[in-house]
């Protein structure tokens, strides 16, 4: 069923089949989006709704794009169902996240090889014992973009909530026990960071048959800051996005060798 006033055009990002790339980058924030496709040659707002804003353009003469989701896993889930009806097939979120490691520090990128889902919308697409985990193809050309344009990077796992204030303020919360509880889990088992999105997007992902990664910039991380250490607010996206694009320049070089 179509929902939408103008059929041709998917009903909440309002984009329709050939106006996007197959290579998305995927921002949480609208705000990001211009920016980003500031990297683009000949960028061109495609469309704007709701939280969700859209620029095409081209990167080494391959048509790509750049969506916003907005925050968590609902809406992110959304806009990666429409893109790929539009034809998209390739995803690349780019975000902020929260340090839990203590030698993860503001500024670094966080390279999500998996997520933890500490979510609800991957559930409604797979069993929880299915995993979250990114596309090997497109985590390797991130690792490649960081290493080229010289950004300290970690690869790892995240922790996906849908909750921001339940991991910064989980005393106020009913459940705060257990909410600690598994923030200490998840530190022991090795976690890199903490965000809201990735979850969602690897399993609705791999439902789809689609290849999906995500990177985040550091902004601080809460852990060090208990301890003490110095932990300084980085707001400045230039590195994150600046490595997914250079990702994409690598997938879209892989992609042409293999034809």
């Amino acid at each position: 069923m179509r929902y939408s006033e103008d059929e041709t055009r998917q009903y909440h990002i309002q984009v329709a089949e050939g106006e996007v790339g197959r290579y998305v980058i995927l921002p949480g924030d609208p705000k990001r989006c211009e920016k980003i496709a500031a990297h683009f040659d000949n960028p061109e707002l495609i469309a704007d709704s709701r939280e969700y804003v859209t620029y095409t353009g081209t990167l080494d003469g391959v048509k790509v794009s750049v969506t916003s989701t907005g925050i968590g896993g609902p809406s992110s889930a959304i806009a990666l169902e429409e893109l790929v009806k539009c034809g998209a097939d390739t995803f690349l979120r780019v975000g902020t996240c929260g340090g839990m490691q203590l030698d993860v520090k503001s500024g670094d990128i966080v390279i999500a090889s998996g997520a933890i889902r500490m979510e609800g919308t991957s559930r409604e697409y797979a069993p929880i014992e299915y995993p979250a985990v990114a596309d090997f193809e497109v985590l390797t050309a991130m690792v490649e973009g960081a290493r080229a344009i010289g950004a300290s990077y970690h690869v790892g796992v995240t922790q996906c909530k849908d909750s921001f204030y339940g991991q910064h303020d989980p005393g106020s919360m009913p459940v705060g026990y257990e909410l600690k509880d598994k923030w200490d889990a998840w530190i022991r088992m090795g976690a890199k960071c903490s965000e809201m999105e990735s979850a969602a997007l690897f399993i609705v992902g791999a439902a789809r048959a689609v290849r999906v990664g995500s990177l985040f910039l550091v902004m601080a991380n809460q852990e060090r800051e208990a301890k003490g250490l110095p932990n300084p607010v980085i707001h400045d996206m230039d590195l994150p996005i600046r490595t997914a694009v250079e990702a994409i320049r690598v997938l879209i070089r892989r992609d042409a060798q293999k034809g």
